[in-house]
């Protein structure tokens, strides 16, 4: 009987231990050879953004010259800075997630003038441009 209790104890604190609910594991997997182009349309006095346009025009139809090297891409519409009350350092910025940089150049390079004539429909802003090779992802998930 008392090798019963103390079986039971023991699986009882074995599962209090295994019991993670609520705790975050990590999924890392490696981007061989993704890369992110990030566009980023600076805030500031003066300053003109019309996000609608960018999100149903300017991204779609850039998007479309990219072709199959583009794997994605996503917008973000900056709301605040590091605090609620501070002003967003950027009103917008724009990712095109690629596989290959050289065709991206390539795509664009032969587009040049239809998306930067397209710049006056949305904005008054010109942006910076910076292309990063994505090292790896993490996905935080909970283990439920």
């Amino acid at each position: 009987m008392i090798k019963l209790k103390f079986l039971s104890l023991c699986l009882a604190l074995f599962g209090l231990i295994s019991c993670k609910s609520g705790q975050l594991k990590r999924s890392v997997a490696r981007e061989a050879g993704m890369f992110k182009v990030v566009i980023l349309y600076p805030n500031g006095e003066d300053k003109t953004f019309d996000i609608d346009y960018y999100e149903k025009k300017h991204m779609p139809m850039v998007a479309g010259l990219l072709g199959q090297n583009l794997e994605f891409y996503e917008i973000d519409n900056g709301i605040s800075g590091r605090t609620v009350n501070d002003e967003a350092p950027f009103v917008a910025i724009g990712y095109f997630y690629i596989k290959d940089i050289a065709e991206y150049n390539k795509a664009i390079a032969q587009n040049r003038d239809i998306i930067i004539n397209d710049f006056k429909n949305y904005t008054n802003i010109q942006p910076i441009i910076q292309i990063n090779e994505i090292k790896q992802r993490i996905r935080a998930t909970t283990n439920e």
